[in-house]
């Protein structure tokens, strides 16, 4: 009895200890980012410490996907020993891809998963991610803004301000620290494959304006930022992901054009700029010298010229861009960047021979020892600046007060309903009607309008009074889920077909027949621009572009030589479409295939918001930058459902 007693009696001191441990674990709280004395000091002891292997780990980041793991999963156990073995310094959130499609987990998940990583590292990692077009570009249930473009076509830099508040206050609560953005690339090039929407548009002030105001927003968040891709990302036509990227000015084009927005991101206090594998010519001579990997350009140009101080980081060493110039010695890539001027050294090809070549270059002093804690010090700067140094974990409890507010949700459907610009306008389909009840209340106006139906019991007929087709790069992605919902909350028996180029060729007859009987058509045509998204050139190489795909652009023809003059195009995404369609009589860009545009182009098209974009950018032959025509709310606003926060549609 009392063995049996005193067994009780260690278990509940034990639980107790483990209570305690849990309960005196200290958590994140996003505030002003600086370094304090104790800071200071935290840094200079720990810089001491470390064994050359330690500090050639603080340099380099590596991915990890947001996505439930068990402890004994092969994958955490990676993870996990890659973190400690090669003593890494920042790790990389992103999420898991099946082709196209983003497979996306939720806030808890992810935060617990970082959580767990913090712990098993020596060092707090700092945790960085690409959330441009904020959180709910890699994780569901967040706020949603759509993409940098719509921004500028609102024309207001206070909208940039909120998205960098609001989407600094949502990673904060989940534990990433470090946004790679804001995309200070000037896009001047109608046909770049990469850059398109995730720029904020063509004019240098205009572009820079924006980026300042993202980065201040997101500084009164407490989140680092990050000005991408230097010197200029804008002025190019081959994707950096699929092979090596020219930027073609001279000295002249690049101070008038590609630099400005990037002196303005060093003015405003941005914390980092990401160096792009591109060659500049302009810049550098070396043809086989990205920018990544010239001194010239990194040194020379960004940190002395430029007087920028803070973490230069490279683009993901693993782009084709950079991987082909070293292929018969991948770790030299690493060496070459980090003796560029280089600090953080993200996502290489192979961290093991990458590592091992730093650590070589190190001990061999071709990388001095002055260099080598010089980039390390930046980096214990940074944890200290965030106050990793005292608590690195994200506090569970605080998600659901953080995340996906509502007022932020609003925001970001506000800002998608600012950016829907009017190109072209016959006069003949804007406003459309919603359909009509017997007592003439519009169906749309709100939920509940119509009898109550039975689950799976109602069923309700299509007719081709108005015929929706969604132009898709892949049925299995969300492009159009929302949109669809939306057109059939107003106009339950719209006939919506979907097609991408797969299927568009085996669609053309039954699309064909619905628009000729057809009263309106909506054609939403979604082509965004996606890294490293390989199409078969016709040299048998790889490429990008954001020209609709052949299949899906004859279909787009066919729908206009039937019904051009009561058909309306969405551009969801690349403003540029309607260079290849003369016929096209009404157009309306929404920069952007994210939920809350798509909200935002269907309240435009029914008459519910007023339309008051600008151009942010030209589209040669068509409009020029600031052009779009303003139009008055017919009817007052209705919500059928919103697109604000990122949940899961089906």
């Amino acid at each position: 009895m009392l063995r049996n007693l005193t067994q009780i009696v260690l278990l509940f001191a034990a639980l107790s200890c483990f209570a305690r441990d849990k309960s005196s674990e200290r958590f994140q709280r996003p505030g002003s980012i600086h370094i304090d004395k104790a800071g200071q000091k935290w840094v200079d002891k720990t810089l001491r410490k470390m064994s050359p292997e330690e500090k050639v780990g603080q340099l380099f980041g590596i991915r990890v996907n947001a996505q439930f793991l068990n402890d004994a999963d092969p994958v955490w156990i990676q993870l996990r020993d890659n973190v400690g073995k090669y003593h890494i310094g920042t790790v990389v959130m992103s999420v898991p891809v099946d082709g196209s499609v983003l497979l996306k987990s939720q806030p808890y998940v992810a935060a617990e998963l970082l959580n767990r990583l913090q712990r098993s590292s020596k060092l707090p990692l700092i945790v960085a991610a690409d959330f441009e077009r904020g959180v709910s570009m890699r994780l569901n249930g967040t706020t949603v803004f759509p993409h940098a473009m719509a921004f500028a076509a609102t024309g207001k830099t206070e909208n940039a301000q909120a998205f960098g508040r609001i989407s600094a206050l949502e990673a904060r609560a989940i534990g990433v620290h470090w946004n790679f953005f804001p995309d200070a690339d000037v896009n001047s090039n109608p046909a770049n494959p990469i850059i398109n929407t995730r720029s904020f548009g063509e004019d240098p002030k205009q572009v820079g304006d924006f980026v300042a105001a993202y980065i201040q927003g997101a500084h009164e968040g407490g989140m680092l930022v990050t000005a991408k891709h230097f010197p200029g990302h804008g002025d190019t036509a081959t994707d950096s992901h699929l092979g090596l990227a020219q930027v073609t000015g001279d000295r002249a084009r690049l101070d008038a054009v590609e630099l400005p927005p990037f002196r303005r991101a060093i003015e405003a206090g941005v914390d980092a700029v990401m160096v792009a594998h591109v060659t500049v010519p302009g810049l550098d001579s070396d043809p086989d010298r990205v920018a990544t990997t010239s001194r010239a350009i990194v040194e020379g140009l960004l940190k002395e010229e430029m007087g920028f101080k803070g973490i230069v980081v490279t683009d993901a060493l693993d782009m084709a861009g950079l991987t082909r110039l070293y292929a018969a010695d991948i770790g030299r890539a690493a060496v070459e960047s980090f003796e560029a001027g280089n600090d953080v050294l993200i996502m290489p090809a192979d961290l093991d021979a990458s590592y091992r070549s730093m650590l070589q270059a190190a001990e061999s002093g071709e990388i001095s020892h002055q260099r080598l804690d010089q980039s390390v010090r930046k980096i214990l700067e940074i944890k200290a600046s965030l106050g990793l140094n005292k608590a690195r974990l994200a506090d569970l409890g605080r998600l659901s007060d953080e995340v996906a507010k509502p007022d932020n949700v609003a925001t970001g459907q506000r800002i998608a309903d600012e950016a829907i610009t009017l190109v072209r306008d016959n006069g003949k389909v804007i406003p459309l009607q919603a359909l009509r009840t017997s007592r003439g209340t519009s169906i749309g106006t709100t939920f509940g309008t119509t009898r109550a139906a039975l689950p799976y019991q109602s069923l309700t007929e299509v007719s081709n009074r108005l015929v929706v087709v969604i132009f898709s790069e892949d049925l299995r992605t969300d492009s159009g889920l929302m949109l669809e919902r939306q057109i059939l909350a107003r106009v339950p028996d719209a006939r919506v077909i979907d097609v991408d180029p797969r299927s568009a060729a085996g669609m053309k007859a039954p699309v064909v027949e619905a628009v000729e009987a057809s009263e309106h058509v909506i054609a939403a045509v979604y082509v965004i621009p996606t890294a490293g998204k390989a199409i078969r050139a016709a040299d048998g190489g790889l490429m990008n572009t954001v020209a609709m795909d052949d299949a899906i652009g004859s279909l787009l023809n066919a729908v206009l030589d039937r019904a051009a003059s009561r058909t309306v195009v969405l551009a969801m995404g690349n403003p540029y479409v309607v260079r290849d369609f003369p016929a096209i009589q009404n157009y309306v860009c929404a920069f952007s295939n994210a939920t809350v545009s798509e909200t935002a182009a269907v309240k435009a098209l029914f008459g519910e918001i007023p339309i008051g974009g600008h151009l942010p950018i030209t589209i040669p032959g068509i409009a020029s930058r600031g052009e779009g025509m303003e139009r008055p709310a017919r009817r007052a606003s209705i919500q059928p459902s919103s697109g604000g926060s990122s949940h899961v549609q089906r």
